[in-house]
């Protein structure tokens, strides 16, 4: 029965890939058109419903749920999360879906590193060794000093960086509170700052771009929805790896809808990046680390 639900929850992780995929995408196409404070701003309005309709659901209330035990940690996590959905949707724009996911799949990488100064957790030989080919795959994507950089490229370094920061906040939280409590934060923190941000860039928005904002905002729900699903039925030791399904559906939607170009070196990079992130997801799972 565990090896069924563990099946289950693997292949609803892959499917939440896909919904966020799609997100990155319709994200892409509406920062393209209109700015891109307003258009996550709208999108925070949805998510934080969302995570108040869950905490209307628990046994004692929303009061209940957005108690916390370190207020200021739960305020920085959504501060963080705004910030790199902006930085990312940003970057989505300029140098498209493929190079961007290339790149963004270091974060569990910068995980590790910072690990230590921020939990301090003991990090083995093999994950730094592991870390080291990671940022050597991100070089090779960048391609530093063969006349063909952009600096367009570091808007994805800081979108995983701020994500990798926000990743272990959420863990430094996890041990005074409930994951209920951090969602709960993570949604109406967010859905704040975002107003406060994007209603002074507000634009008239097109019939079908609203059509596009509208199925944004329902596949964002419907997206983690599948992923507390995805963590009911399967540890997430088990599903993290299945998580870099992201990546290869972003990349796929932006050759196939945006056109955009394969360059070796961001393929290169990124395969380098995908396996030194799942061996030291692997390697975190063993005693010696």
């Amino acid at each position: 029965m565990s090896e069924d639900r563990t099946r289950q929850g693997i292949v609803l992780m892959i499917l939440t890939t896909m919904v966020f995929a799609s997100q990155d995408g319709i994200s892409r196409h509406l920062a393209g058109e209109y700015n891109t404070w307003m258009v996550v701003m709208i999108r925070y309005w949805f998510f934080a419903a969302f995570v108040c309709a869950i905490a209307l659901r628990q046994p004692r209330g929303v009061r209940a749920v957005a108690r916390t035990q370190r207020p200021k940690l739960q305020i920085a996590r959504g501060l963080l999360l705004a910030a790199e959905i902006c930085v990312a949707v940003v970057g989505f724009t300029l140098i498209g879906l493929v190079e961007s996911h290339a790149i963004f799949a270091s974060y569990p990488l910068i995980i590790t590193a910072l690990a230590i100064p921020i939990l301090g957790e003991r990090v083995g030989w093999r994950r730094w060794v592991a870390v080291l080919f990671g940022f050597a795959g991100m070089l090779v994507i960048l391609n530093p000093g063969r006349g063909a950089f952009d600096p367009y490229a570091l808007i994805p370094v800081a979108s995983a960086v701020l994500f990798a920061l926000y990743g272990l906040l959420t863990r430094l939280a996890s041990r005074t509170d409930s994951t209920a409590t951090s969602f709960f934060w993570t949604g109406t923190v967010g859905a704040v700052v975002m107003t406060a941000v994007g209603l002074p860039a507000w634009q008239p928005m097109s019939a079908p771009d609203w059509g596009w904002m509208l199925t944004l905002c329902i596949t964002g729900v419907f997206g983690h929805w599948l992923l507390i699903k995805c963590y009911e039925l399967a540890e997430a030791s088990v599903l993290q790896p299945f998580a870099f399904f992201h990546q290869i559906f972003a990349a796929m939607v932006g050759v196939v809808v945006f056109a955009e170009a394969l360059r070796l070196n961001v393929v290169l990079g990124a395969v380098i990046i995908l396996a030194a992130g799942l061996f030291a997801l692997w390697r975190a799972g063993q005693a010696d680390t």
